[in-house]
């Protein structure tokens, strides 16, 4: 059984390996031949140590780890790891274009690294763009370091054409998962415009709206790290995704949001996704998922009860939609919903989420069916 498993996947991916020039892959992207998805390039994060780490490590000739491009049905290579040193190598040379206005981005300048301390305000070549070192101090690399930096070779993995699309998201994740940089939700993000860019902007569109950033509550920190994307997501999946316990939760979201990525329905998914949150902005606002005691609401919105209360009405909303005064019974339900004996289960330390998201689903499903 493994060793047909393991026949039939390694079937799907098709590689091949090419020792390339930093300047090589350079022109590659000044000719739009290598394509950094403009949604990745969000995710370079990077701060001024770390890339001039990357530069110190070039100059001293230690090997830089390998890259991992697509092939694109035109021939086009996608980036899909490395994307954190070729931007940083691509900024450094005055190369990078903004996704957003495809303009050539501020070249960088470098500070002191452990080796080559006079790194120190070091620049490609001279520029006014550069606004964090005065142009009088910046002292650019002479010609032989240029060249030695354009002549350093980099290892690229090529992913080829016949490999499917699984295959390309998969690999993308499995590469990046290890990273610092982009946590989960921003890898789910990637990995979703990978299959259907006009479904991920779907998402994003839904966890912007004003019901669901009122009910969801979170704090600007949370959503630079796409919390309301994340619970976006996780809503959408719990909804229309059964689980059967196997799959670790992460993995769970990630195959389901790929599945409803591929089948593409938003008609449905959005009506649902609205009403649930309008419901419970109308019922209790941002105080909709915070736990109750005695009556008064505490705490911060949590995952157990955003699966027992937004998910569970989300699986009875025409039912809901249908009783003489939706918003009262949402918001009697919910009252009574942290009374409920069985809601102390959710809470259990250590519970995994395997199991606790079989609680409150098949809980919360069956609460807002009554």
């Amino acid at each position: 059984m493994l060793r047909d498993e393991i026949d039939s996947a390694q079937r799907l991916v098709k590689t091949d390996a090419y020792q390339m020039s930093i300047g090589e892959v350079v022109n590659m992207y000044k000719d739009e031949e290598l394509i950094i998805n403009p949604d990745f390039q969000r995710l370079f994060r990077w701060e001024i140590g770390q890339k001039s780490k990357l530069i110190e490590s070039i100059l001293l000739g230690i090997p830089v780890p390998s890259i991992f491009v697509f092939e694109k049905e035109d021939s086009k290579w996608e980036l899909i790891d490395g994307l954190q040193r070729i931007s940083t190598i691509l900024e450094f040379m005055g190369e990078l274009k903004d996704p957003t206005t495809g303009q050539l981005k501020p070249p960088t300048a470098l500070v002191a690294t452990k080796y080559l301390p006079s790194l120190d305000r070091s620049v490609w070549e001279k520029s006014d763009m550069i606004t964090d070192v005065p142009f009088v101090d910046q002292t650019p690399l002479i010609s032989p370091q240029q060249l030695a930096i354009k002549r350093s070779r980099l290892s690229v993995e090529i992913l080829k054409r016949p490999s499917d699309n699984a295959t390309k998201y998969d690999l993308f994740q499995r590469l990046n998962a290890g990273g610092i940089t982009a946590n989960a939700q921003e890898l789910r993000n990637c990995i979703t415009i990978m299959v259907n860019r006009q479904y991920a902007s779907f998402i994003r569109e839904l966890a912007e709206s004003k019901p669901f950033l009122t009910v969801l509550s979170a704090s600007e920190d949370q959503m630079e790290k796409q919390k309301h994307m994340e619970y976006a997501t996780r809503f959408l999946v719990y909804t229309y995704q059964p689980y059967d316990g196997k799959l670790d939760i992460e993995e769970f979201i990630d195959e389901g949001i790929v599945t409803l990525a591929t089948a593409n329905e938003t008609r449905q998914a959005s009506a649902t996704f609205n009403i649930t949150f309008n419901l419970l902005n109308q019922a209790y606002g941002e105080n909709a998922l915070r736990r109750f005691q005695n009556k008064a609401p505490v705490g911060r919105v949590g995952l157990a009860a955003f699966e027992s209360i937004a998910v569970g009405i989300a699986k009875n909303i025409t039912s809901i939609q249908n009783k003489a005064n939706p918003v009262d019974y949402v918001r009697q339900r919910i009252c009574e919903f942290w009374q409920a004996s069985e809601v102390q289960n959710f809470f259990t330390s250590g519970l995994r989420g395997t199991v606790r998201i079989q609680r409150t689903i098949s809980f919360g499903t069956d609460w807002f069916a009554t």
